[in-house]
């Protein structure tokens, strides 16, 4: 459990109150991504999975989102490949196991060991002081609001296991 003993500050999670929206109100998960800056490869993807509508949707939902240096430490040409028409169902795969469904916030996160994502396969969540992680990518920001749920901004590209 975060907290229950000594104060660590190596590592330590940020956190955002409200997304980028102003005065009209939150933005919905794509425009807030999008307008951070730092996800462009991110909106790309998301457009060539044909999911921005999804994402756009009613939700709630909350997505760990890789930043672009994330998506630039997959190896070299991963990104390109799985951009490729012919890979639309792998992308849309990886990218759906990015996504849990409901607002978790923060709070609510480091109480789990585990999520389901909407591709269907479970992402291990651990902590340990203050640092939060999925898998092996570790969450550098939480609680990036949304008007139709959650982005905990991640460093890692989260790799969904092999299907049976």
């Amino acid at each position: 459990m975060v907290g229950s003993g000594g104060s660590s500050t190596t590592g330590s999670v940020g956190t955002a109150s409200g997304g980028a929206g102003g005065a009209a109100g939150p933005k919905d998960i794509v425009d807030t991504a999008v307008a951070a800056g730092s996800f462009t490869k991110l909106a790309a993807a998301l457009t060539a999975a044909d999911l921005v509508t999804t994402l756009k949707g009613a939700g709630p939902f909350t997505v760990f989102a890789p930043t672009d240096a994330a998506f630039a430490k997959l190896p070299a040409g991963t990104l390109d490949t799985l951009l490729a028409p012919a890979n639309k169902a792998t992308l849309q795969a990886l990218l759906k196991y990015h996504v849990v469904a409901g607002k978790v916030l923060a709070a609510d996160v480091v109480k789990l060991t585990k999520a389901t994502t909407l591709q269907g396969a479970d992402v291990a969540v651990s902590v340990s002081g203050s640092t939060v992680k999925i898998n092996d990518a570790t969450v550098t920001m939480t609680d990036v609001l949304a008007s139709n749920g959650v982005i905990h901004i991640i460093d890692t590209v989260l790799m969904p296991p092999a299907s049976p």
